[in-house]
């Protein structure tokens, strides 16, 4: 089976500047991260907040950059799934207009083919072309939270990172999340970087799960393996909460 990222001895860090005429120093954040994503896989991402999940998403979405290492993407134009689809949704336009932009950026639609592939897009994931003239404000958090899915699958990227997707949801909308991104990996061929901080979540959708602690991957393997028989203590405790 094919790879569709390759993260390779990887440091990111930044400079932090405490005092005025002191020289700024330097706080590594990731910390000699190697892992490879293969196609048609979740691979879970798990850890406390401040751990550096999400440096690392942004590392390799190209957000930031990284002081070594290196990072390999064999598909083209990766995505983001925010946690909080409000705050990622453009309050003030309707969602026709959010799901056409990624078409804009890549050019090559028509008006009338951007307004048919946004339709597409909404019945793909689970509304209604009655939608397209809507506003953020007038969806629920679950709602919203498919045009988020949505946007990020408009431009059909082989590979996107879920950034805690359904923490910010009620159980029941979670579940429904839950199932919509298991049916779109397997209808469009996605690989999924998955982060998580929760264990059970972790557990229902993922394939590899890698624990991050303290800037580093203290334990990688299938999920069956790493969250029934932890072997690294930061493991054990996350399994135990």
């Amino acid at each position: 089976m094919s790879n569709v990222l390759e993260v390779r001895d990887l440091y990111v860090g930044y400079y932090n500047k405490k005092k005025l005429f002191e020289p700024a120093q330097y706080k590594e954040v990731l910390k000699d991260i190697t892992f490879d994503i293969r196609e048609n896989e979740i691979m879970g991402l798990v850890g406390q907040s401040g751990c550096g999940k999400t440096t690392l998403s942004k590392a390799i979405l190209g957000v930031i950059p990284y002081k070594s290492g290196d990072i390999k993407h064999m598909t083209t134009r990766p995505q983001m799934i925010f946690q909080d689809p409000y705050s990622s949704l453009n309050p003030v336009k309707k969602i026709g207009w959010i799901l056409e932009e990624p078409l804009k950026v890549i050019g090559g639609y028509t008006k009338a083919e951007r307004k048919d592939k946004a339709i597409w897009m909404l019945e793909k994931v689970g509304l209604s072309g009655d939608y397209y003239n809507r506003l953020p404000k007038e969806l629920s958090g679950g709602q919203r939270q498919r045009i988020s899915i949505g946007q990020a699958l408009m431009q059909n990227p082989g590979f996107i990172i879920a950034d805690e997707p359904v923490s910010a949801l009620d159980v029941t909308v979670q579940a429904q999340i839950m199932d919509l991104l298991l049916e779109l990996k397997e209808e469009m061929k996605l690989s999924y970087l998955f982060i998580s901080h929760d264990i059970d979540v972790i557990y229902q959708m993922c394939d590899r799960v890698m624990v991050l602690n303290n800037g580093e991957i203290v334990e990688m393997g299938e999920v069956t393996q790493v969250l029934d028989n932890p072997k690294d203590s930061y493991t054990k405790m996350l399994v135990s909460l």
